[in-house]
């Protein structure tokens, strides 16, 4: 049995985001509170949206106190931001950080007896639906907007969590390609890269069914045609990126993910490196370990990169042609080839077994142990 959970309404492609007001006005929702980032703030993209509420006569409050990688204090300021606003939704404009931020704010806002943000991790027994959270998102990786998932920086511990609640997903979302326009070339190789790690994990997971390898398979075809433009700024590339990355949350948000997404969460958590960026890295190496638990499903990896004569290819080549067919994308779109001068020999082992605690690591097709996640670690020096 597999159960989907979808966005209840989503709207796509260039102007998307225009049908906000309308949206908020439907669910006859009064006072949202605008969550994004900083930077979004000060380089106007925020204010494209924000705009679009000032001309529907729609009062706001505007919280801006998120990280890259948002910390439990981040959400503790924004759960009492919500409240002194009197706010009834949190309209989440940027990447994965506002989203994740919105999510649990959304979930404790609705559910105070998990005031704890700690006590979110995992599958937490909420009993409400989060507050509603309209999402608008200005990056093509995270699929934040479709997933019941959100990621949360213990800053105490060195770590991140990962909480999965069908409570949290957000109500409407609003994908528009001309809202990812101002990404700079680094992030967005690093969200698309993201992207397709999702699409891929979520392609080989234990969990998967027929139905979100059809999403799968589609993302990763798209992603790999449309992630070199998109980084090169083209309106093919980016409306291609906004789309695949979409598709791919559709399919992980509801079968999970595997190693490379544990071991990326570390790494971002120690060194404050981009998460899309570390799951790249990741990428080929966790794909090489799990090549021989995955399958046939390389093949239709391979195929989707547009290979040439996989049917004929034997297991062996059909794996290496879909290898082949991440690194040369990687490489193309500016991702390092390894983790030197970043990864420390002295923190592998703690490194090892976070990955090991954290809630993607049990859907990896192959059964990892500790020291294993490690050797993938140590391949990458």
């Amino acid at each position: 049995m597999n159960r989907i959970i979808l966005n209840e309404t989503s709207y796509h492609g260039a102007g998307a985001v225009k049908e906000l007001a309308g949206e908020l006005r439907r669910r006859g929702l009064e006072k949202p509170i605008v969550f994004s980032d900083p930077d979004l703030v000060k380089f106007g993209v925020t204010g494209k949206v924000t705009a679009i509420l000032d001309a529907a006569g729609i009062a706001y409050t505007l919280f801006t106190d998120i990280k890259p990688n948002p910390t439990i204090e981040n959400v503790k300021n924004g759960v009492k931001a919500f409240a002194d606003a009197g706010a009834d939704s949190i309209v989440a404009i940027g990447g994965g950080s506002s989203m994740d931020t919105a999510k649990a704010v959304g979930i404790i806002s609705a559910n105070p007896e998990f005031a704890d943000v700690r006590s979110l991790e995992g599958v937490a027994p909420t009993k409400n639906p989060s507050k509603p959270i309209l999402a608008v998102p200005t990056t093509a990786g995270t699929a934040a907007e479709v997933t019941i998932n959100y990621v949360i920086t213990d800053v105490e511990k060195k770590r991140k969590f990962v909480c999965v609640d069908p409570h949290d997903i957000p109500v409407a979302a609003f994908v528009d390609p001309e809202m990812m326009a101002s990404m700079p070339k680094s992030l967005t190789a690093f969200t698309g890269m993201d992207a397709l790690t999702h699409a891929i994990e979520g392609l080989i997971t234990k969990g998967a069914c027929e139905l979100t390898d059809m999403f799968h398979i589609k993302a990763i075809e798209i992603i790999a045609r449309s992630l070199r433009g998109a980084v090169a700024n083209t309106p093919e590339g980016r409306e291609g990126m906004a789309l695949g990355q979409y598709i791919a949350g559709m399919g992980f948000s509801n079968v999970g993910l595997g190693v490379d997404h544990a071991m990326a969460h570390g790494l971002s958590a120690l060194y404050d490196m981009p998460h899309g960026k570390a799951c790249a890295i990741l990428l080929p190496a966790a794909m090489k370990y799990n090549a021989e638990a995955s399958g046939a499903k390389y093949r239709e990896i391979a195929r989707a990169f547009g290979v040439e004569g996989v049917d004929a290819m034997t297991s062996g080549e059909y794996r290496a042609a879909a290898i082949a067919a991440v690194e040369k994308l990687a490489a193309d779109v500016g991702i390092p080839a390894d983790l030197k001068g970043v990864l420390k020999e002295e923190d592998i082992q703690f490194l090892s077994e976070s990955a090991y605690a954290d809630a993607c690591r049990p859907g990896n097709p192959r059964d990892c142990t500790v020291e294993e996640i490690a050797a993938i670690y140590r391949s990458l020096l």
